[in-house]
């Protein structure tokens, strides 16, 4: 188990129990992504957490495979589903490096808030693009440190060393477009058509 694993492992059950911090840009988010939804989509969800966004889009789509590696954010996801009797979401500890997908077998694949927990955002980024089918969607909203706080970068090590934070990458806006668009990915949202399959 690593340090970001048991980190997260810990906090799961205080972090399941946090309001959202700005409930009304989570509402706008939620409603963007599913502005490309079909019935019939069948969906993938990496670091999924506690497994609120899964569920809430679960209407809108045919199944969302939801993973975390977090076992502890699993079983609170597993519980909550269950509560609210969700039958097209499956929950499962994993990380995408786990994974064996086929190549061109999704509708889309969400991946919020995370890109910058993983220790190699650029190989996983690469991951989604082979996942997608041609028109696919990738959906992310990720955390660029470097943008307003890059002196987080000098304290993110000691706070792992001391258990205080998990791994956390600190990159730019930029560095994060470089990586989408080098793995073949192009932007539906600011204009650009560069060859690849979208990511919002």
């Amino acid at each position: 188990m690593t340090t970001s694993t048991k980190f997260w492992d810990k906090i799961a059950e205080k972090y399941s129990q946090q309001p959202i911090a700005d409930e009304a840009a989570y509402q706008k988010k939620l409603a963007v992504t599913r502005d490309y939804f079909r019935p019939d989509m069948e969906v993938l969800e990496i670091g999924c957490g506690t497994g609120s966004t899964a569920i809430l889009h679960a209407p809108y789509v045919k199944h969302i495979r939801a993973i975390d590696f977090s076992d502890n954010m699993i079983a609170i996801a597993q519980g909550k589903a269950e509560a609210e009797r969700i039958d097209n979401v499956t929950f499962e500890p994993a990380t995408i490096e786990d994974l064996d997908i086929p190549d061109q077998s999704l509708d889309a694949v969400l991946g919020l808030s995370i890109l910058h927990l993983l220790k190699n955002k650029a190989a996983a980024i690469a991951q989604v693009y082979q996942m997608l089918k041609p028109g696919g969607i990738f959906v992310t909203s990720t955390t660029c440190l470097r943008d307003t706080m890059g002196w987080f970068k000098l304290i993110a090590p000691i706070g792992r060393f001391l258990g205080f934070f998990p791994f956390v990458a600190v990159f730019t806006t930029q560095d994060l477009q470089t990586s989408l668009t080098d793995a073949g990915l192009h932007s539906i949202t600011n204009g650009n058509r560069t060859k690849g399959r979208p990511y919002s």
